[in-house]
């Protein structure tokens, strides 16, 4: 590509983190952000020059987040003591991150490369597997559950 990549770091960067906190939280978004934009790095001479940027950027992005969640399924959280049982959630928080959390799987990835990284359903299909048509619905659920649950929580009980 002839543009410079500083440019694309700064046209597309708030997508990027924006995908990557919705699929990991404020915590790792970070180090995905940045393992994205090392990535595109190395691919950027190579890249058509028709090739749309930031379904580019979206797709590395989401795939970058995904390595970061399964290493930390791999990785062990030591704990001082072992609790006898599980606890439960003390109680709803308001954190939008949260109730992105509380999403299945392909509804959280749907609205995450759809509604914050922009891509259309026809791609959102193309990097979670499936049709359009169960993008388009994924995505659909989740903004109808996120609707639900978070105002919900906003207005301090449920509907």
């Amino acid at each position: 590509m002839d543009e410079p990549f500083e440019r694309v770091v700064a046209q597309h960067g708030a997508t990027v983190l924006r995908v990557c906190r919705a699929v990991l939280g404020p915590a790792d978004a970070d180090d995905a952000w940045s393992e994205t934009f090392l990535s595109a790095l190395r691919a950027w001479p190579d890249l058509d020059r028709g090739a749309n940027v930031q379904a580019w950027l979206v797709t590395i992005a989401h795939r970058k987040a995904i390595d970061v969640l399964r290493a930390a399924q791999r990785r062990a959280v030591p704990v001082a003591e072992l609790p006898d049982a599980v606890a439960a959630p003390a109680g709803r928080d308001l954190d939008l991150w949260s109730a992105l959390a509380r999403l299945p799987h392909k509804q959280r990835h749907a609205v995450a490369l759809h509604h914050l990284g922009g891509l259309p359903y026809d791609e959102v299909a193309g990097v979670l597997g499936g049709t359009p048509a169960a993008a388009r619905r994924a995505g659909a659920d989740g903004v109808a559950t996120l609707r639900r649950t978070y105002q919900a929580t906003i207005d301090g009980g449920d509907r």
